[in-house]
């Protein structure tokens, strides 16, 4: 793996902000793209682990999971309002909405490993909005916030395959080379992420969990982001019970017994989107399924995904997309 240096750009290079919370903290969201996995990998060494190195050059907040693995040497990583000191083999985690104040490295050829995936690459069980609090292989994520710990060392004896495995996902993923992702990327990255989280998983059940023992730095405040608010949660289970179905904001709100104003503000400041922006999310999830896994016609998938109409369906997902709906099946296929 060739050292990353300033010139390199972004560590995660499919990621940019796409939103900002009503604190003015940016939120980096994944960019898919036509035969990919949501999943990415980088090796930073030293001193190349900096804010400016990041989307959002400073405070952000992520919308998908983050592992930090330290190979080599040691470091710190502030998250919400706690400073985590990370020694050689730790592994910490950052669930999405969370928000990462710095990071820092020692010495200078420190080796750390930043991975990143959406649920989404989990496969379908796991694709609604918090269906991954419940998923067997993110029980370590899940669980923050209710005093499970953040940091967790990789014990001696698989350290070398996590090495190993970091590697693969970095090199399938092709985060900054300019070659297309070979074939079997994604299959390949998707099977190195599964080992990673098994290894977790089982972390996670073999050791009581002892109280979180970072730094407070600020007043105190509860771990795992937006995930935790029973506001935003209510949102999102009445987005995935309805999304199939041609449903506005005003009527999630109204499910709730909120006015349409005052819950888009809510949403906003605690998660950084709009109801419409996680409505139009879930609905694009199932949109892409639709369009890799069937032959179903536009029309049948905007149905399908709450739209009125197909022409709707196209405006929107080229939004988020930069392709058309049968551009990316095309390109998804090729």
């Amino acid at each position: 793996m060739v050292r990353r240096s300033s010139a390199s750009g972004p560590l995660l290079p499919r990621t940019r902000v796409r939103r900002r919370r009503a604190d003015g903290t940016p939120v980096i969201a994944y960019l898919p793209a036509p035969g990919t996995v949501p999943i990415g990998a980088e090796l930073v060494v030293g001193g190349d682990l900096r804010p400016d190195h990041v989307p959002g050059d400073g405070p952000h907040a992520h919308d998908f999971h983050v592992l930090v693995h330290v190979e080599r040497g040691a470091g710190t990583l502030r998250v919400d309002t706690r400073e985590w000191a990370l020694g050689e083999g730790d592994v910490c985690l950052v669930a999405p909405g969370e928000v990462v104040r710095g990071a820092s490295a020692l010495p200078a050829d420190a080796r750390v490993w930043l991975a990143f995936f959406t649920a989404e690459a989990l496969g379908p069980q796991a694709v609604a909005p918090l269906a991954w609090r419940q998923h067997p292989l993110l029980t370590a994520f899940g669980r923050l916030g209710e005093g499970a710990p953040r940091v967790w060392r990789v014990p001696e004896r698989e350290r070398g395959s996590w090495a190993t495995l970091l590697g693969l996902l970095a090199a399938e993923t092709g985060a900054h080379s300019p070659e297309p992702v070979r074939p079997g990327g994604p299959e390949a990255a998707a099977a190195a992420l599964t080992l990673l989280l098994v290894s977790l998983s089982r972390m996670a059940s073999d050791v009581a969990a002892p109280p979180p023992a970072g730094v407070v730095t600020d007043a105190d405040a509860p771990a795992g982001g937006w995930a935790r608010d029973p506001i935003v949660a209510a949102v999102l289970d009445v987005v995935e019970s309805r999304f199939r179905e041609p449903v506005s904001t005003r009527d999630v709100a109204g499910a709730l017994g909120y006015t349409t104003g005052h819950l888009t503000t809510v949403v906003r400041e605690r998660s950084g989107r709009t109801v419409l922006e996680w409505l139009t999310e879930r609905r694009m999830i199932e949109a892409r399924r639709l369009l890799v896994e069937t032959d179903l016609p536009v029309a049948v998938v905007a149905e399908r995904t709450g739209y009125r109409d197909s022409t709707y369906l196209v405006r929107r997902f080229r939004e988020q997309h930069g392709v058309t709906p049968l551009q990316w099946r095309r390109q998804a296929r090729a």
